[in-house]
């Protein structure tokens, strides 16, 4: 994301909170050291009354993020903020005793008869940085992960969403020790002091420049770290693929939440000479879609006037530059309701291709062939996301192999991450590291290598004196003649 709206002021101090922080992690690290690896039991009471909570919760969880967003759709809230870490933390649930059991390795030939296996252990305190667009679903999503690795969890939210956040410190209160669970809040100075602390494990949610400033901080503890950081994800519009079908797949994906999502379609790249008639499509299907955005409570607002006003810009820099705007409805209406906004006549001197839009503006590029349209995607940074519509097995193929993405969606955009047997990472600039599933169990888990020699088994035969007969034939069954042994053999 590379959206920066003006906080809004609530809450503690960053003064306070950095003192309550530093508490609550030497609290934590304190419990760790005194429980360091949790039951299996133990795991799964923590997800079942966290499922619980946003059950029982739901209805306040969809007043709190409308009153931060000003306009936010309730039914997209409830499925992502609400179904979606129910869904994750069910899917932990009836994995997490396989994920939890040691795994065995083979030993090398030379050792066989004797032991090699991986313990998944608890890292230990876990740092989350959330961020304001999904503030729940992008905080409880590393949570389910921390929990069900056994760890412990101190979070970050963001300052922009400052009313989910008073709710969401409140529901795990009530759910979950501090020693076990806890949250803290501010703004910059807050957010510094936070990722100095040296955690065993940090996540974070943002942009490609926070992260850089994240990952520094992490390294001065040698805290490893999972960014997931967005960028600019293509939708690939294949030369026979159904026009309007892509039209209305795209443009759900650029209404839902207002474009401000990570896995938005950035931009679209269509055949040579459609792309009039593609604007004209997602127009239709925006306003099929949304008929009216004024007052539409389920149409989401761009969550500041600051964040309004760099689409705004980008607009009027592309209008510059030469490229022509399809508006599908107001440009802005109550609350900072912004209809999407279809460019053609692209070029990548304007600012909408040079930077994340995140939010409701789609510019559209032609190209000529599948390979024109693939380098275009590779001269980029790496995406958070790819989208393929109507492409052959054959074109899959060559798009999944040739291009890199953190995921992809075929024939429709962002549902790969909703799959939470799915890994969900960035690649390159759009982040590192995964979390959901089995990926994200291990991700916060330590693999610890563990290798058990048999009583009875000879490794005296390796230590010095070297050179005795084990040793000679190892070392030729594996290393062959050594090249002043193959020498004397020519000359004899």
């Amino acid at each position: 994301m590379n959206a920066v709206p003006t906080p809004i002021t609530f809450g503690t101090t960053d003064a306070a909170e950095i003192r309550r922080m530093h508490r609550l992690f030497e609290m934590q690290r304190a419990a760790f050291d005194a429980a360091p690896y949790p039951e299996l039991a133990a795991r799964k009471a923590k997800l079942r009354r966290l499922i619980d909570m946003l059950r029982r919760n739901q209805n306040e969880i969809v007043a709190a993020v409308n009153a931060d967003f000003g306009v936010r759709a309730g039914a997209e809230t409830k499925l992502v903020e609400v179904m979606g870490p129910i869904l994750e933390a069910r899917h932990a649930l009836s994995h997490m005793r396989k994920w939890m059991k040691p795994r065995r390795r083979s030993t090398e030939l030379l050792f066989l008869t004797n032991s090699a296996w991986v313990e998944y252990q608890p890292k230990g305190v876990v740092g989350i940085i959330g961020t304001w667009n999904f503030p729940l679903y992008l905080t409880l999503g590393p949570l389910i992960a921390a929990l069900a690795a056994g760890n412990r969890a101190l979070i970050k939210t963001s300052e922009f969403s400052p009313r989910t956040t008073a709710l969401l410190r409140s529901m795990l209160g009530a759910c979950f020790a501090e020693d076990e669970v806890a949250i803290v809040g501010g703004a910059v100075e807050a957010a510094q002091a936070f990722n100095a602390l040296p955690f065993n494990h940090l996540v974070f949610t943002g942009s490609p420049r926070v992260g850089r400033e994240v990952m520094r901080a992490a390294a001065n503890n040698l805290t490893p770290v999972t960014l997931e950081l967005g960028g600019k994800s293509p939708a690939i519009v294949g030369p026979d693929a159904d026009l309007r079908e892509a039209a209305l797949r795209i443009a759900h994906g650029k209404a839902f939440n207002a474009g401000q999502i990570c896995v938005a379609p950035d931009y679209a790249l269509v055949p040579s000479g459609k792309s009039a008639e593609f604007a004209a499509a997602v127009r239709d299907a925006f306003v099929k879609l949304y008929p009216a955005i004024r007052g539409n409570p389920e149409y989401t607002s761009i969550v500041t006037e600051r964040h309004a006003a760099r689409l705004r810009q980008l607009l009027d820099d592309a209008r510059t530059k030469g490229a022509t705007l399809l508006p599908c409805g107001d440009i802005v209406g109550a609350a900072r309701q912004m209809a999407l906004t279809v460019v053609t006549g692209v070029n990548e001197r304007m600012q909408l291709m040079q930077e994340e839009i995140f939010g409701p503006i789609l510019p559209v590029l032609e190209y000529d062939c599948l390979d024109d349209a693939m380098a275009l995607v590779r001269r980029g940074d790496r995406p958070l996301s790819l989208y393929a519509f109507g492409l052959s097995r054959t074109e899959q193929r060559r798009v999944l192999r040739e291009t890199h993405a953190g995921g992809v969606t075929l024939n429709d955009w962002g549902w790969h991450v909703f799959q939470h047997d799915l890994p969900f990472g960035g690649t390159g600039n759009s982040g590192m590291g995964t979390y959901h599933g089995d990926e994200g169990f291990r991700e916060l888990s330590h693999a610890k290598s563990v290798f058990k020699r048999q009583r009875w088994f000879p490794i005296g035969l390796f230590y010095p004196p070297y050179g005795n007969l084990v040793q000679r034939l190892s070392m030729r069954f594996y290393l062959g003649k050594s090249p002043h042994e193959a020498s004397n053999s020519v000359k004899g």
